[in-house]
């Protein structure tokens, strides 16, 4: 094994640099990895190997290079920086074909997925990102992104479907049939929808309007199902008479309803209630002019009444 040792010892010999020479002196030895290394350096220092010619620009170059890139990713503009390159290389985002919407703007699945014209490219588009991110839409229940190169989108949209309107408060919302709230009701075309009122309504819609299909006559008069203390239904109709169904044995009650309706037309009547929640009686309540009326029709029928008791 060879050993390097300084010049002027009495067992090395000098080399054609004079600086080390091997020699048998085994007093320091190099380990095994920095042998080629310290070859290299002693080739390079006798000259045998050549340096090509601007080695150092080339170096001096790639270090800069490199720091701005660092710079770059440090300050958080390394996707901006690709983005703008591969748009300018061919890859720009020119077409984009939104499909299978109905209520969500185009303009809106856009933004949502921020392309934003010139910078837009195709290669940095991350398609798992940009369906998560229109899937945050209101409306969009699914979708589906795919790229199609050299520079188009095609996004494919599955939409919630509205069932209803729930009004909480002050506040109308689309709902859908499992009560999610799909968004503010903010235009009328969606005027035709049943409303349910009331808090527990949005999530118990679907059980009274699957109810209600059984009686299709009394179904097509209701203008709102309002849900009282979350445990039963009232039913607004449209002439503005309210169906006070009970908690239990609505499908009975209802059977009730309309066995009067047919035979008394019941609901044609100057009534505002019909109250159903007893099982052996059913409580009809009066508007406030048939009221008075009635109270009037009393009063008579009294005096008459008197006058016949006193003749007598």
């Amino acid at each position: 094994m060879f050993a390097l040792t300084r010049i002027g010892r009495k067992t090395g010999r000098r080399s054609p640099r004079g600086l080390i020479a091997p020699a048998i002196d085994r007093a320091f030895v190099l380990p095994r990895p920095l042998r080629r290394p310290v070859r290299f350096f002693q080739a390079l220092i006798d000259e045998r190997i050549t340096i090509p010619r601007h080695l150092g620009s080339y170096a001096a170059s790639g270090l800069i290079g490199l720091t701005l890139i660092y710079g770059v990713a440090v300050g958080g503009h390394l996707e901006t920086m690709l983005r703008a390159s591969t748009s300018s290389m061919g890859f720009a985002v020119d077409d984009i074909n939104v499909s299978g919407n109905v209520e969500t703007s185009p303009i809106d699945v856009f933004q949502q997925i921020g392309l934003d014209g010139d910078n837009s490219s195709l290669i940095t588009l991350d398609v798992d990102e940009a369906r998560a991110l229109v899937k945050q839409l209101p409306w969009v229940a699914d979708a589906e992104v795919r790229k199609v190169y050299p520079g188009a989108i095609d996004i494919v949209l599955s939409e919630r479907e509205a069932f209803g309107i729930w009004q909480h408060g002050k506040d109308l919302s689309l709902i859908e049939k499992n009560g999610s709230v799909i968004a503010p009701m903010a235009e009328g075309k969606f005027i035709d929808l049943p409303l349910f009122v009331g808090f527990g309504a949005d999530q118990n819609a679907v059980e009274i309007d699957t109810l209600l299909a059984g009686w299709p006559e009394v179904k097509a008069r209701i203008k709102a199902y309002i849900r009282v203390a979350d445990r039963r239904w009232d039913l607004r109709l449209d002439n503005g008479v309210t169906v006070l169904l009970p908690e239990t044995r609505a499908a009975e009650a209802l059977n009730v309803l309309v066995a009067m309706q047919q035979e008394h037309d019941l609901l044609e009547r100057d009534i505002k209630s019909v109250d159903l929640r007893l099982a052996d009686r059913i409580v009809v309540g009066l508007t406030d002019g048939a009221a008075e009326r009635r109270l009037e029709a009393l009063d008579e029928r009294a005096k008459i009444l008197k006058q016949r008791s006193s003749q007598t």
